[in-house]
């Protein structure tokens, strides 16, 4: 009995040892934000989208291909006619860590982001639809990248 009384205040004594050894950190625990920069960047990608999209359909079409994520290339990918200008709304930019691209089983490298867009397709500089959604880009060695349409 004497043994396991022992063995009681022994594991006690060494709980108690352990933690009072263990270092604390100051601050207060919060979850990851969007940075400035990060906002930043974002907003420029969408500014040159449209910029490209007023220049006329091709110039949009290569900034797409050239801006796809370098991991989700699709050499086949038809992106559609016309041209589409997208309006971000910047308040809603948030963190999306567990998002995969549709038919994919893997996270994009980077950082993922979602935002709030209103998407408008326009041919000859004609509207032709519009639509509200949730558009993902990458944050990627300080590259956006994102994942063009494709109508194919």
């Amino acid at each position: 009995m004497a043994d396991v009384v022992l063995r009681g205040v022994l594991a006690a004594a060494c709980a108690l040892a352990l933690t009072a050894c263990g270092a604390q950190v100051a601050g207060t625990p919060r979850p990851l934000e969007v940075t400035d920069v990060e906002r930043e960047l974002v907003s420029g990608y969408f500014t040159d989208l449209n910029d490209a999209g007023a220049q006329g359909g091709s110039e949009q079409h290569d900034l797409l291909r050239d801006t796809q994520h370098p991991d989700f290339v699709d050499e086949e990918c038809e992106p559609p006619a016309g041209t589409l200008r997208v309006r971000p709304t910047m308040s809603t930019l948030r963190l999306d860590p567990t998002w995969t691209p549709p038919g994919e089983d893997e996270h994009p490298r980077g950082v993922v982001l979602v935002v709030a867009v209103t998407l408008t397709v326009l041919q000859d500089g004609a509207e032709v639809g519009s639509q509200i959604g949730s558009q993902h880009v990458v944050l990627l060695n300080g590259k956006v990248y994102g994942f063009a349409p494709c109508v194919n």
